[in-house]
């Protein structure tokens, strides 16, 4: 059982030291952090509306439709790639 377990032992290292690589960036980055942030990096950037307003509020249509407008020409152009490559 016990060399059983040992093959087991190179993942628990690895768990072990991506682990603690992972909480020493989470930590350095809240120490290190700027923890002043400005008036312009609070505020609303291109949605059309303020983002601490009512969850609820009425919006246009119009950012529905940009969306999916993007999501289809974007999919569109990632279809359309390979086959273009593959005629050359």
């Amino acid at each position: 059982m016990d060399a059983f377990l040992l093959e087991y032992l190179p993942i628990a290292i690895f768990l072990g030291i991506s682990s603690a690589i992972g909480i020493i960036f989470i930590l350095a980055s809240a120490v290190l952090a700027p923890k002043a942030p400005d008036p312009e990096k609070l505020s609303t950037y291109e949605c059309g509306f303020n983002a601490f307003d009512d969850a609820r509020m009425k919006f246009d249509v119009r950012f529905y439709l940009v969306s999916i407008l993007f999501i289809i020409f974007d999919l569109e152009v990632a279809f359309l790639f390979p086959w273009a490559v593959s005629l050359m």
